[in-house]
């Protein structure tokens, strides 16, 4: 077994570095460093919980559409990065007033989740549920799991 330790960082391809970074700090991530977007090197941006992204740029194809996640065809490749959140009532009124479209939804057990696409059609999930693990991650193969299946 490999020792991993956390996640280092998430890394993003979008096209528009201004759109991508006033995007990410409406979020409350903040820019530690632009280490050369319009040559393809991050822009990097930390959150104060500790999530590090790093945007990279730009994209070269030109594209409105984002296969991944929850539109078919099912190609494989990053489909979304999930952040737990205190509160989906205080995420969704926040999106509301920002404009941010609720893509989908999804509950399982003792976890709630709402998904938006970033300006770039990157899918995030926000999750909300007690304590540090939610149920689901305590599931074992006799569990009904039919539930889970609304997961897009």
């Amino acid at each position: 077994m490999i020792a991993i330790e956390k996640i280092d960082h998430i890394g993003i391809r979008v096209k528009e570095k201004a759109r991508a970074t006033t995007f990410y700090e409406l979020l409350g991530f903040e820019l530690i460093v632009d280490t050369g977007f319009e040559k393809g090197h991050p822009i990097m941006m930390r959150h104060p919980s500790g999530i590090v992204l790093n945007l990279l740029g730009p994209a070269t194809v030109p594209s409105e559409t984002n296969i991944l996640m929850d539109v078919s065809p099912k190609y494989a490749g990053y489909t979304h990065m999930a952040l737990k959140v205190k509160s989906l009532a205080d995420l969704e009124a926040f999106l509301a007033k920002h404009q941010i479209a609720i893509t989908g939804r999804f509950s399982f057990k003792d976890m709630n989740s709402l998904f938006v696409r970033d300006p770039d059609r990157n899918v995030i999930e926000f999750d909300e549920y007690p304590g540090d693990d939610p149920a689901s991650r305590l599931m074992t193969p006799g569990d009904d799991i039919d539930a889970y299946h609304a997961h897009p």
